[in-house]
């Protein structure tokens, strides 16, 4: 497996794995899914502004992404950010979400990012787990501040310190 930097080429099967959890799953609570402009935009934004937008393959084939951003707008959250870490259904539990997160926490670090927070769903149980084990800690749960599929959902925050 390797992890690279995203390209236009990847975008369809980015789409073809990402946009399913966003309709069939708690991961996320947004229920935009994502299109081409969308993700091509990404892309062009994360290269103006030096920031990773990477993607796992093995064997060919786009596996995951990952990719962060600044956590809040202002200079005084210059140093913090969040990420997004998305996997194929197939790639779970295979390395390649550790592989993309070690690959995204170097290129942060090397940005002079300070500390990456995660930003998931209560619901979304190996997600916590997931961030757990790379050394992510539980700093707030929000309480049905999420709504999807009817109902309300909590918003964990964890956080490692860079």
């Amino acid at each position: 497996m390797i992890v690279r930097a995203a390209a236009p080429g990847d975008i369809g099967r980015l789409m073809a794995f990402w946009n399913p959890q966003i309709r069939e799953t708690s991961m996320t609570f947004t229920t935009v899914e994502k299109t081409e402009a969308m993700l091509a935009a990404d892309m062009a934004a994360c290269a103006e502004e030096g920031r990773a937008f990477l993607v796992a393959e093995e064997a060919g084939d786009v596996i995951g992404l990952a990719t962060w951003f600044q956590f809040r707008k202002g200079p005084g959250y210059a140093h913090s950010a969040e990420h997004t870490v998305v996997l194929a259904p197939e790639a779970q539990g295979r390395g390649a979400g550790r592989a993309l997160m070690a690959a995204l926490e170097d290129h942060a670090r090397g940005r002079g990012i300070h500390v990456m927070v995660a930003g998931v769903t209560g619901e979304n149980a190996r997600g916590i787990a997931f961030h757990r084990a790379l050394g992510y800690v539980e700093t707030g749960r929000l309480p049905q501040v999420g709504r999807k599929f009817g109902r309300w959902m909590d918003l964990v925050l964890m956080q490692k310190i860079l």
